[in-house]
């Protein structure tokens, strides 16, 4: 098997360990070419290609990821990581635990840990690295490694979300909720939402943004059910997708360009949260971006005017 061959094989497992440890798509697919770039530099072939290259590209995105929370807290307003349609790896052995880890509630637990914490936990719990091979990829000794574990675990348990509703029935409210959203139906909305629900909004200073943070079941109710049913006024679609592993949807202006993405997760049979990215930055991946700013102008001029 060629070099690039290998390397191709392994990508799948490459992106999602460093999606997971960066929770962005634009830096995780740079991740891996920097990757592939020291693979293909390298005069010798190591022994196992798969743990060769899953240190390679943990390393690099532990440094990214010291250098990306800097800008992160300086973000303007709430960050959210960049939505994932749809995860490149697929292990069968660990089907709950890739699809547990890529949700963005998991991602933002994530965030509280220290980078070599997030790595560690990302491939210790998620991927089933050994200690041997985690210590490589972090440049620590396995008992360093298990201590940073420990503390990983700890953080990540103390609020970690459990999405205990199947597939199914996550789909099947998800599939009511947007209907009740596009049909500006307050009192069904409220009844699909937790008493403590929270609507969070991210446009990074660079789009506008639907809320911040909007608390309770009344309040965000009443948002979705105004704003929603004008944007479909002006042409603005959307279809329901799969966003990081749970139930979401794609909004897209007239000419089919990507608006907005949605992500809702379900526990206990109400939605619990839902999170907006509008920023353009992180929904270019998915496609040509809308013009948010004059969407925004459309619906404030719609708001005006009568049905």
């Amino acid at each position: 098997m060629s070099k690039v061959e290998e390397f191709e094989e392994l990508r799948p497992l490459l992106f999602s360990i460093a999606y997971r440890v960066l929770g962005s798509v634009g830096e995780a697919e740079d991740a891996v070419q920097e990757t592939w770039l020291r693979f293909d530099g390298s005069a010798t072939r190591p022994t196992s290609a798969r743990a060769y290259l899953s240190a390679v590209v943990t390393r690099i995105s532990i440094d990214v990821l010291r250098s990306a929370r800097v800008r992160r807290e300086e973000y303007s307003g709430p960050w959210l990581p960049e939505p994932l349609l749809s995860d490149p790896y697929q292990d069968p052995a660990r089907s709950v635990e890739l699809a547990d880890s890529v949700s963005m509630a998991a991602l933002l637990l994530l965030e509280r840990l220290s980078p070599l914490e997030r790595a560690v936990f990302v491939l210790r719990e998620v991927f089933a690295f050994g200690f041997d091979e985690i210590a490589e990829a972090v440049g620590r000794s396995e008992a360093a490694c298990r201590q940073l574990l420990v503390r990983a675990r700890r953080h990540m348990e103390a609020g970690r979300p459990r999405f205990a509703a199947d597939r199914q029935e996550r789909q099947e409210l998800a599939t009511r909720f947007f209907d009740a959203m596009k049909d500006g139906d307050v009192a069904g909305l409220r009844d699909l939402l937790a008493a403590d629900v929270q609507l969070v909004g991210d446009g990074g200073g660079k789009a506008p943004k639907l809320a911040n943070a909007v608390v309770g079941a009344e309040n965000v109710a009443r948002v979705l059910g105004t704003v929603f049913p004008l944007l479909i006024r002006i042409d603005v679609s959307f279809e329901p997708h799969e966003i990081n592993g749970q139930p979401g949807a794609i909004f897209r202006d007239r000419d089919g360009k990507v608006l907005h993405i949605m992500a809702v997760d379900v526990l206990g049979g109400q939605i619990q949260t839902i999170r907006g990215v509008i920023n353009p930055d992180k929904i270019g991946h998915i496609g040509p971006v809308a013009d948010a700013w004059a969407i925004d102008r459309e619906v404030k001029r719609a708001r005006r005017q009568p049905n």
